[in-house]
């Protein structure tokens, strides 16, 4: 089977769309999307339908959860996009069953799924929501044990919007350094999948992931689309951040 897996669209439609044309062009016709639909982005609703309708499961991410309870920990800026998104979600359109249907999907998301040897979350192994596994914490040995004794062999995510690989042996192997391609060895490995909508990885396009569970192997897809369009959308909206559209630009 070849599924693909998304994360951190954050209504980015632009990206997203973009992404499910490649999706489409690959062949693929499951998709898992790993959570954080919405927040930062112009299109929260629009990123949302397509969410619900094209994917066989999604996971909780923490800007989902922020939609639904009063966030904690939210930066300014995040948090002023949390409260703009609400209003997105509780003014349509599509009338009252498809805005409830909506907030129903939300307030369902699992925060974790196993299928077999393989976990898909949100943040981490150890906090499915909410914790981040950044690069560098290949060098945080405690944290690292911690994280790899709670995967039972295969663990996708996203959070941090920095996609690559954490080895077993603690490293971490970006995308241009295995060649966009990954072979599952029969270690205990973490893959961070990027972000659809808000890469941070100094690459404005989007990030996603095509898993081939026959071949062995972790495609990742990197997909441009018009970033600008998506920015312009965002500085036209007084409640969000105008950095949150020049980040596009930047992939930072």
């Amino acid at each position: 089977m070849r599924r693909a897996l998304i994360s951190d669209i954050h209504g980015n439609l632009e990206a997203l769309q973009a992404v499910l044309d490649d999706i489409r062009r690959n062949d693929v016709t499951d998709i898992f999307c790993l959570g954080d639909i919405i927040g930062y982005g112009p299109n929260p609703v629009e990123c949302l339908d397509e969410v619900m309708r094209r994917c066989s499961r999604t996971i909780l991410g923490n800007h989902d959860q922020a939609a639904l309870i009063d966030p904690d920990g939210f930066n300014p800026v995040a948090l002023q996009a949390v409260y703009w998104t609400r209003d997105c979600l509780e003014s349509g359109p599509g009338g009252s069953a498809l805005i409830n249907r909506r907030w129903d999907f939300l307030g369902e998301l699992p925060k974790s799924y196993l299928e077999g040897d393989f976990l898909f979350v949100h943040g981490s192994p150890r906090d499915a929501t909410n914790e981040y596994v950044f690069p560098e914490d290949v060098y945080n040995a405690r944290k690292m044990d911690a994280l790899f004794d709670r995967v039972p062999l295969y663990c996708f995510q996203g959070h941090t919007h920095i996609p690559g690989v954490f080895t077993f042996s603690r490293d971490f192997v970006s995308p241009e350094e295995c060649g966009y391609e990954y072979r599952l060895t029969g270690e205990k490995t973490m893959f961070n999948v990027g972000s659809v909508g808000q890469p941070r990885d100094n690459d404005p396009r989007a990030c996603y992931v095509i898993l081939d569970k026959a071949a062995g192997v972790v495609h990742y897809r990197r997909v441009e689309y018009p970033y600008d369009r998506t920015a312009e959308k965002i500085y036209a909206i007084p409640s969000l951040d105008n950095m949150l559209g020049d980040r596009l630009r930047t992939g930072r």
